[in-house]
């Protein structure tokens, strides 16, 4: 055991920057991965977990270079190096303090604990810089104390707090999501976070009084043979790890996001057909054969049997009929608004499912005061739709241009990407082959074109009103 002690003893200033380290590289991955576009509560709240490890970093690297400082510096250098050196441990701990609040603050719980870690935070402050000195004036007491109080006030409730607002954010948003290895992660980076907050919000440097008089650094080390910083690392090495992987939940999101999309196109797609159908073909075919039962009726009897059934039959198809035009007014996705083609072009660049994906910009040289009729602008939309959750899908581009205008009578639209472009032998799949469907019942032409890492561009050019 003595081997070991002297192990880590001769290399404490590798562990030290090891440690620091573990959470810097944990903050800097977070803080890279920043989605403030998801739904998901946990992306905004991550922010303050990213703040904990990078402030917590420097911290803990301070430790190590303050002892090189003090010696090229005045009494009053150091005791100044020595507030810097609190105030980000205090900072450090507040972060994690409000990354639990922050996570349970969408459930409806803990709205007021925001203002304890303000007041908490004020608190300490106060008492270090202008309190402890006057108490305890040897500087290394002052020191240990305002070390062991950020720990009792901020890292131990802290690391509590945000472990149990972790847990709850995983089983209500996350696990919905159907990833259960990112669920086991999060569980794990949960478990991380509550050990920590006993390892490092319950073993602060030797203080005069209880508890840090009893359980500290020095009684640690002495009882497990390990100084505590050992252990600290590690943990901060498992909740690095977790917490990094567990990033891949907004890639699962995005990838939920846009297979919900493709189903709600389909959908779209299907009731139009059905609508389409019922339209062209059953609602005529119904309709004819009530006019062939009802001239059936008129040369029969009106006395007879035969003209009694032929009525009821009549009847009942013209019954059948209303039915089918019902059903076919419920399907229809024709919009009754009378929206100007430019408002809708907004609205649809304005929508998240869109917006929160890509950047959408737009180019429009549009009448404000002319209508398309609403089924050629529900065409219209359909198509830029379409193309957006295609472009969202396959392309992985970050920005798209809509442009339209109108010119000579037609409607003249380009959607344009930046993303990896058309193969060179493209395949028309569904919803390419839907555009291109659009576009002819529109009495017009739709362009699909593109290189390989060029991004791809749609040109959709109908005309502006319908022929007759």
């Amino acid at each position: 055991m003595s081997f070991i002690q002297d192990f880590f003893e001769l290399n404490q200033p590798i562990i030290v920057f090891t440690y620091g380290l573990v959470f810097f590289v944990m903050g800097f991955a977070i803080a890279l991965q920043s989605r403030q576009s998801s739904r998901l509560e946990l992306a905004r709240s991550l922010a303050w977990l990213a703040a904990f490890g990078i402030t917590h970093s420097l911290f803990e690297w301070g430790e190590f270079f303050s002892p090189i400082h003090e010696a090229y510096l005045s009494p009053e250098g150091i005791r100044i190096l020595h507030i810097i050196h609190l105030l980000l441990l205090s900072i450090s701990f507040a972060c994690l303090l409000e990354f639990g609040v922050s996570l349970l603050r969408p459930l409806q719980r803990g709205q007021w604990l925001h203002y304890v870690t303000i007041t908490l935070f004020i608190g300490y402050a106060v008492t270090v810089i202008i309190v402890l000195p006057r108490f305890f004036p040897d500087p290394h007491t002052w020191h240990n104390i305002a070390n062991a109080l950020a720990r009792y006030s901020m890292c131990f409730p802290g690391g509590l707090l945000a472990a149990y607002g972790l847990r709850e954010q995983t089983f209500r948003h996350i696990a919905p999501l159907q990833a259960p290895r990112i669920v086991t992660t999060l569980r794990a980076s949960g478990i991380a976070l509550a050990l920590y907050s006993l390892l490092g919000g319950l073993i602060p440097p030797p203080i005069p009084f209880f508890p840090g008089s009893v359980l500290n650094t020095s009684t640690f080390e002495q009882a497990v043979g390990l100084p505590p910083l050992v252990f600290q690392a590690l943990i901060g090495l498992v909740l690095a790890v977790t917490t990094i992987r567990a990033l891949e939940v907004f890639q699962v999101e995005t990838e939920r996001r846009i297979e919900h999309m493709e189903q709600q196109q389909i959908l779209s797609t299907e009731r139009e057909r059905l609508a389409r159908e019922l339209h062209d073909r059953t609602i005529q075919t119904a309709y004819t054969a009530g006019l062939l039962v009802d001239s059936a009726r008129k040369l029969a009897d009106p006395e007879s049997p035969i003209s009694t059934r032929l009525e009821r039959a009549v009847a009942a198809l013209d019954t059948v009929i209303q039915d089918l035009r019902y059903n076919l007014g419920e399907l229809s996705t024709a919009s009754s608004s009378k929206e100007t083609l430019p408002v809708m072009l907004r609205r649809v660049s304005e929508d998240p499912q869109f917006r929160s994906l890509v950047d959408i910009d737009l180019d429009i040289q549009l009448p404000e005061d002319e209508f398309l009729s609403p089924v050629r602008s529900d065409h219209v939309i359909a198509i830029i739709g379409e193309a957006l959750a295609n472009i969202v899908r396959h392309a992985g581009a970050t920005e798209v241009t809509i442009a339209a205008k109108k010119k000579d009578n037609r409607l003249d639209m380009v959607i344009r990407d930046n993303g990896s472009g058309l193969p060179r032998e493209p395949e028309a799949g569904f919803g390419m082959r839907n555009m291109l469907e659009r576009a002819r019942l529109l009495g017009g032409e739709l362009d699909i074109t593109g290189e390989k890492s060029k991004g791809t561009t749609v040109h959709l050019n109908i005309p502006w009103q319908d022929s007759r």
